[in-house]
């Protein structure tokens, strides 16, 4: 995730905070639901915030939390109760407030009284706007001051906000409440176990005149929101999955609502939806983790794949630019949606810093490719793919020594640019930071397999001469890699080579993705699956991202010895496709117990504290939730094991499981392939499949790699 959730981060949002996510849209608040502005919380909308404060006081009386309960990732009832002015504990006044976050939030505030006599009580509710940029209030640095006007209208509260050339407003609607400039009050009488309630909403509004948009608005009388329709939309679409093991079920089914809540449109194209990173402070498109999560989410939703690269094809980098790291043919590194442009990274709305967006772009156009897109939509990309691959020749090897390097170009900009982007993330075994230009060991694999994608396209489509020139350059770079990044007397590859050409010779996880790719040597990889699953890799609960016998390590860091599911994930698929099965179903197991502690969710990452010593995995403070990739982790981890995959064009679906038996039989129907709807039926590790499309047949045994295509291909075409 971005580097500033290391270099620059909040504190922790704290125990107990609720976090609701719609599209862009996302809330933080205390458990008892109150926001308040000296601390990272509030309601968000592209990337602003648009209520600093919402509380609620009951005769004088701050709310005392009881629960929260998240019903979908956009709403939930946290119960409340009113504390006793005279000390006594319990009170007979029980709060109900039930939040929707949409393109605002409504709330229904519903007090209920089970004492045997009327309660006369003076509901105060405070509301503040600052509208403040995510990053203002992520780093606890409010800059602007902007001039505020307050307007009763009504039963509403109008506030407007100016700042230079700049309007933003919000319009707070209280029906029944006796509304001034400061407060919103409620005097009522409830009857002895009786009960009272009242709707507000907040949306955004600039103009007095203007209604508010119709964010909650039931009016098809069937009693759900827009974001209800939306959520049922999306179910309707997604595969239905039944598990033996209910508690892997409760997973992956969690997996695909998050999943549904981080999906957010193009504001140019309603049409292509895509992911956004991850909640509360990467709401929007970011190169590696939106791809990276579109791959992993492919046997569920493939569309999310295909807008998500449609998105950053548009705005692929035309021109170089210091500031925001921008260069011909080089794929963001992260979107904002309307921040003011001194802060965000690199000084403007759409920021550069990655190293591995671009190959990585490449890879998941190649993945996209097999699911059976119509071909003048895979073409339309193609020119994209090959500016990509310009970009990795003429910028992306800064040396012209094979290797992809990265340094920033600009103070402002992220110091590491690979997925472990925070200051520290890179280092020697004896713990001393490496000095760029950095050739990260994974971002190679990356190359590697980008080149294989589109030597394959490029077979495919009868264009011989490129496929063989891409496919020479992948060989030239698997050999140089090999040699070059292996360290023979400890059995691992370096992590990465320094900016003299040295190898950081911290055992990290990074390695691991390599072997997804194919870039390792066959006879390499036995030693170096053993280190990554020996007791400084393992944690119990995954492959921490760094050894604990190395000088940098530290369980609590962000990338020095944490656990990162997605990093996990991808390391148990390249486990798979090199047949460590056994390595991979523990990888699997582990993770998937993980998730049982944080209620079905697996989180962005987490401690990487012994499970011999911690039973529970801990959790790391600032980490996001729901996130991204860390919510597609557990359908690559099952899919995986499935041996799950297609080649629409090759006319093939491939399975070959290997599921522990813990996990039950699998059912599942609806899963989308080549336009048509399927159903796959795994007991005993047997698959069957019913429905497939017409031209498309049932193959046990894996799904032939690119390298084995581009090879058959070379083959076929010698004379």
């Amino acid at each position: 995730m971005a580097g500033w959730n290391a270099d620059t981060a909040a504190g922790p949002l704290g125990a107990g905070t609720i976090t609701l996510v719609e599209g862009s849209s996302f809330c933080i608040s205390s458990p008892n639901g109150d926001i308040y502005p000296e601390h990272p919380h509030g309601l968000f909308v592209l990337d602003t915030r648009i209520l600093s404060r919402w509380t609620v006081a009951v005769n004088g009386q701050p709310l005392e939390p009881l629960a929260a309960e998240t019903k979908e990732p956009y709403r939930t009832l946290i119960i409340c109760r009113v504390p006793r002015a005279d000390g006594y504990a319990d009170s007979p006044l029980v709060v109900e407030r039930l939040r929707e976050v949409g393109a605002g939030i409504q709330e229904q505030i519903t007090i209920r009284n089970y004492s045997m006599k009327q309660a006369e009580c003076l509901i105060s509710m405070q509301v503040d706007a600052d509208f403040a940029d995510l990053f203002e209030v992520k780093e606890a640095r409010i800059q602007r001051q902007w001039e505020e006007t307050r307007r009763v209208e009504g039963d509403s509260l109008a506030i407007r906000a100016a700042w230079q050339d700049t309007r933003k407003g919000i319009l707070v609607h209280a029906p029944g409440a006796d509304v001034t400039q400061s407060t919103l009050t409620y005097s009522v009488a409830i009857n002895a176990h009786g009960q009272w309630s009242t709707i507000l909403t907040v949306v955004p509004s600039t103009d007095a005149t203007s209604p508010p948009p119709p964010s909650f608005i039931r009016a098809d009388g069937d009693g759900l929101s827009p974001s209800d329709r939306r959520r049922r939309e999306w179910v309707a679409r997604i595969p239905v999955l039944h598990m033996g093991n209910r508690s892997i079920e409760r997973t992956l089914l969690r997996s695909y609502d998050d999943l549904g809540a981080l999906r957010i449109e193009d504001p140019n194209h309603s049409d292509r939806v895509m992911v956004a990173a991850g909640a509360p402070w990467f709401m929007t498109l970011f190169g590696r983790d939106s791809l990276w999560a579109s791959l992993m989410a492919l046997p569920v939703d493939p569309s999310l794949a295909l807008g998500t690269l449609q998105t950053l094809a548009d705005r692929q980098g035309s021109v170089v630019d210091v500031m925001s790291e921008e260069e011909p043919g080089k794929i963001l590194h992260e979107v904002r949606l309307d921040v003011s442009s001194g802060l965000s990274l690199g000084g403007k709305s759409v920021y550069y810093g990655s190293v591995d967006a671009t190959p990585l772009f490449v890879v998941v156009l190649g993945a996209v490719s097999r699911w059976g897109f119509a071909r003048e939509t895979i073409t339309a990309l193609l020119p994209h793919a090959d500016r990509a691959l310009a970009w990795i020749r003429d910028y992306g090897d800064k040396d012209g020594d094979g290797f992809v390097e990265y340094e920033r170009l600009n103070p402002q900009g992220l110091q590491n640019q690979g997925w472990k982007d925070s200051w520290d993330g890179i280092s020697f075994a004896d713990g001393t930071l490496a000095e760029g230009p950095l050739a990260l060991c994974e971002v190679q694999g990356y190359v590697y397999d980008a080149y294989m994608a589109r030597s394959w396209m490029a077979y495919d489509a009868g264009d011989a001469t490129l496929a063989a020139e891409l496919a020479e350059r992948a060989a030239q770079l698997k050999k140089q890699f090999n040699e070059q990044f292996w360290m023979a007397e400890r059995g691992y590859y370096a992590i990465a080579l320094d900016g003299k050409k040295r190898q950081v010779d911290a055992c990290a996880s990074n390695m691991g993705h390599c072997l997804w790719v194919g870039i390792v040597d066959e006879d390499k990889a036995p030693l170096m699956v053993e280190r990554l699953m020996s007791p400084e890799m393992f944690s119990g609960w995954g492959v921490r991202t760094l050894a604990s016998d190395m000088g940098a390590y530290n369980p609590a860091s962000y990338h020095n010895g944490s656990v990162w599911p997605h990093d996990n994930a991808i390391i148990q698929a390249g486990l798979m496709r090199c047949g460590f099965v056994t390595e991979a179903q523990r990888i699997s197991t582990a993770l998937l117990e993980a998730a049982e502690y944080s209620d079905g969710r697996l989180p962005e990452l987490f401690c990487g504290f012994s499970r011999n010593v911690m039973s529970e995995p801990v959790p790391y403070p600032t980490a996001c939730s729901p996130q991204a990739w860390a919510a597609t982790s557990p359908i690559l981890l099952v899919t995986s094991l499935m041996g799950y995959d297609t080649h629409v064009s090759r006319g093939g679906l491939w399975m070959d499981p290997a599921l522990p038996d813990s996990y039950g039989d699998l059912h599942i129907t609806n899963a989308p392939l080549a336009g048509g709807r399927i159903t796959i039926d795994i007991a005993s590790s047997v698959p069957s499949v019913k429905g497939l499309p017409e031209g498309i047949v049932f193959h046990r045994g894996h799904r032939p790699w690119m390298t084995e295509l581009v090879d058959q291909s070379i083959k076929h075409r010698k004379p």
